[in-house]
């Protein structure tokens, strides 16, 4: 009984440190987009020089994760939990790589005067975080209707990142002088339209965690 007591609490922990790691790269994605929204660089460097504090995160997990399975010969249950969280670690840390991209693409824009006022790319973001933070609640509490809930939800990504390149394509079209600077906001946009697939596969391994089935679910992906 004690070794099971101990293997919960461990669990617990590591589940905590899941929690903390999709607070950062949430908070890295809406300060990259702040960035962007407010021209303000110094906030774009400190994203891109925090992006080590996640992978080390994401890696302090894994590790955890590791010495769980060699000591403790987890049962089935408990190993789909295990094996569950490291992918969505890794979900993670991939979510943080997008907010590093983000805060390289307004290093490269600068003080350029901006294309268009910043609407649907903003939107996109929170959007995207809110359905991180609820994929998380979701995973915490082994809720798998909630789960794909949330991953049907991608579809209203996808429809604004749709939205936001025919809007830039035009711009392209109509002004060649604006292709460097709509390509740049593509990118942004295809980073945030990435970001959001991520927790649909966190979704997934929600859903493996209770079911014990691996599916796709929600939107499907292109």
């Amino acid at each position: 009984m004690e070794i099971r007591a101990d293997f919960h609490k461990r669990l617990h922990n590591i589940k905590d440190d899941v929690l903390v790691l999709g607070s950062m790269s949430g908070k890295a994605i809406l300060n990259s987009i702040d960035a962007l929204r407010n021209r303000n660089l110094e906030l774009a460097k400190q994203v891109i020089e925090g992006d080590h504090i996640i992978n080390q995160k994401r890696f302090e997990i894994e590790e955890k994760c590791i010495q769980l399975i060699a000591t403790q010969q987890p049962m089935a249950s408990d190993l789909r939990m295990i094996v569950s969280v490291l992918n969505i670690g890794t979900e993670l840390e991939r979510i943080g790589d997008y907010a590093l991209g983000i805060s390289r693409v307004v290093i490269m824009i600068g003080d350029e005067p901006p294309l268009k006022p910043l609407i649907d790319i903003p939107r996109m973001a929170e959007k995207t975080i809110d359905m991180l933070r609820r994929s998380l609640d979701a995973f915490i509490n082994q809720d798998v209707e909630g789960a794909r809930e949330i991953s049907a939800e991608d579809d209203s990504v996808d429809n604004l990142y749709d939205q936001i390149y025919r809007e830039l394509l035009t711009f392209m079209i109509e002004d060649p002088k604006t292709i460097t600077r709509a390509t740049r906001l593509m990118w942004v946009a295809h980073n945030l339209e990435r970001a959001a697939d991520r927790v649909t596969n966190i979704c997934e391994r929600v859903v493996f965690v209770i079911t014990g089935k691996m599916e796709e679910i929600g939107a499907s992906k292109y």
